[in-house]
């Protein structure tokens, strides 16, 4: 992975964040799985978030990005997850009757990566869209 740089800094800052639905729904399948795919890229191209491997299993979403500095992973995160939620639920008001008020639970995992694990961690994405 290449440093890639700011007007001020220069950083290779990876993040890995797992998230699921409310009480672990298998919802995310077909068009649904489809537009939230098109809602991560774009909201991280919004904030200048490269994605480096994307996958929408049924019930979780992993999601491997690169950063820059400016973005704490929990606002990052959040925002994602909220901006998602708001509209795949204004698309697809069925998903509502399932998970209530809010599409995905609080909790997500994050973890950082450098240039060594970060091959491990798409690797390990990718063997996820193999199951």
């Amino acid at each position: 992975m290449k440093t890639k740089k700011t007007r001020y800094a220069h950083y290779n800052i990876n993040y890995h964040f797992v998230w699921i639905p409310k009480y672990r729904r298998k919802i995310l399948v077909g068009p649904v799985a489809e537009e939230l795919e098109r809602l991560i890229r774009k909201v991280c191209d919004e904030r200048e978030v490269e994605v480096l491997s994307l996958s929408i299993q049924p019930d979780h979403v992993h999601l491997f990005v690169s950063a820059p500095p400016r973005h704490a992973p929990s606002v990052l995160i959040n925002t994602i997850k909220g901006y998602t939620s708001r509209y795949l639920r204004q698309k697809f008001p069925e998903l509502s009757k399932q998970t209530g008020p809010r599409l995905w639970t609080r909790t997500y995992y994050v973890g950082t990566a450098g240039t060594v694990s970060a091959e491990t961690i798409q690797r390990y994405i990718a063997e996820c869209q193999d199951e």
